[in-house]
């Protein structure tokens, strides 16, 4: 602990308000992701370092974004920081919902940050959250598994070759699974999957007029081309798998194949969780017949919501905790490989690089990763995995409950479609997008 103390005692200089007159208990809402519970960890340095406390509210992703966005929408009052992202960010503060955080002082260095990624968390040229982590999507594959069947991953993969691939590295009689997916329902979880899939496919969620297309043909051939690659190649209960459970399962050598966020790379290199820590390869998000749209752009960032009374002591906490000493406090505690990815050009050193092989990749990929660009056609909306508009979250959810039954046998994927172009359309007509 000494070189924590040592560390987090040097953010003194840099941490807003750090005297205050009364000590502070903030409520934190946050995600179960890895990071995050490193986060936890270290925060009692800054809690000693200033005399604040934090009640802790840590959540499964999906129930998270519920809390969360029914506490800002009525305007609760029940969080003074929540976790959000790059959907609901620039939503929320256009309403008028989130503090701006665009004050942290010249210490710290907003022009450190990538600027997808501030842009991203962004609106009207406000700033009204700070990253805690940034990601892309792309495949990652046991290297091993790989080399024993005499195969080979391009750099480029389509999803026909993916396919392919898991057919041949499927053993089920060995708990191998040829690949892991995601399963649960979701916005943010199967939908930030399939949305992938459909814009490879040539497909849109909406035409240039608004309208819903869940049943055009794009969006057909992926949904089915999904449903029978996870029947087929994927693990038993998927509907059940979200990002943490197929980490868990790729890491304990159970996945020859998983296309997913380039954060749980580090997460993959922690000997102390991951059983592939030297098997680990990677290889761009999977085409078919476009690359357009193949990889998500996400930050998982703190906010302020308006309604929270104590905004000096919470921003003093995010300020912190996605501060450049945090990073290297990270590091110290974890490994340099640990560093929370994709927010600052200042974690990419040549000893970050060095140690995380897939560091450039990854950089890369979030940089290039266009939401104002992000279907082959042309759309009337910004988002790669997810469309920016208020009634996305509903629509999104309701879609991935349809797929997942569809996942899961209990209909039919045309059913599934059908059910959602119709929920789509009624909520599209309702907010006044059409007629």
């Amino acid at each position: 602990m000494g070189i924590l103390k040592t560390c987090v005692l040097s953010f003194g200089a840099m941490v807003l308000g750090s005297q205050f007159a009364h000590a502070e208990t903030l409520t934190i809402a946050t995600v179960n992701n890895d990071d995050m519970i490193v986060m936890q960890k270290l925060s009692t340095e800054w809690e000693k370092s200033t005399g604040n406390k934090l009640n802790w509210v840590v959540l499964e992703e999906n129930v998270l974004r519920q809390r969360v966005t029914t506490d800002i929408a009525t305007k609760g009052g029940q969080f003074d920081i929540v976790t959000i992202g790059a959907l609901e960010t620039p939503i929320w503060g256009k309403q008028g919902w989130l503090n701006t955080l665009d004050d942290l002082g010249d210490d710290y260095d907003y022009a450190d940050l990538f600027p997808s990624v501030k842009n991203g968390l962004s609106a009207d040229g406000k700033m009204y959250a700070v990253p805690f982590y940034a990601e892309s999507s792309f495949t990652m594959y046991n290297t091993e598994i790989f080399e024993k069947a005499g195969l080979k991953m391009p750099e480029q993969p389509t999803w026909t070759q993916i396919a392919e691939f898991a057919d041949k590295l499927t053993d089920k009689s060995k708990e191998q699974y040829g690949i892991c997916l995601r399963g649960k329902p979701g916005w943010g979880e199967n939908m930030a999957l399939i949305t992938l899939m459909a814009n490879v496919w040539g497909g849109t969620w909406f035409d240039k007029d608004w309208q819903p297309q869940l049943t055009s043909e794009p969006w057909k051939k992926a949904v089915n081309f999904y449903v029978d690659l996870m029947k087929k190649d994927g693990p038993p209960g998927a509907t059940a798998n979200g990002f943490n459970e197929n980490q868990a399962l790729f890491a304990a050598g159970h996945c020859a194949m998983w296309v997913d966020a380039t954060s749980a790379a580090g997460r993959l290199y922690n000997k102390d969780t991951s059983k592939v820590v030297d098997k680990v390869g990677y290889a761009k998000g999977p085409g078919e017949v476009t690359n357009v749209g193949n990889g998500w752009f996400w930050a998982w960032a703190l906010a302020i919501p308006s309604t929270s009374t104590k905004a000096d002591a919470a921003k003093s906490f995010v300020k912190w905790a996605t501060s450049k000493d945090y990073v290297k406090l990270v590091a110290k505690e974890g490994g340099v490989v640990t560093s929370p990815p994709g927010t600052r050009k200042s974690t990419y050193t040549a000893e970050y690089k060095k140690a995380a092989p897939f560091a450039e990749m990854t950089e890369k990929a979030i940089e290039t990763a266009d939401p104002s660009k992000p279907t082959r056609d042309p759309v009337p909306y910004t988002g790669i995995s997810f469309v920016i508009i208020p009634e996305y979250q509903g629509i999104g959810t309701t879609t991935g409950q349809n797929i997942a039954g569809a996942l899961a046998g209990q209909t039919s994927v045309d059913d599934a479609l059908q059910q959602s172009q119709d929920n789509a359309v009624e909520a599209m007509t309702q907010a006044g997008y059409i007629k």
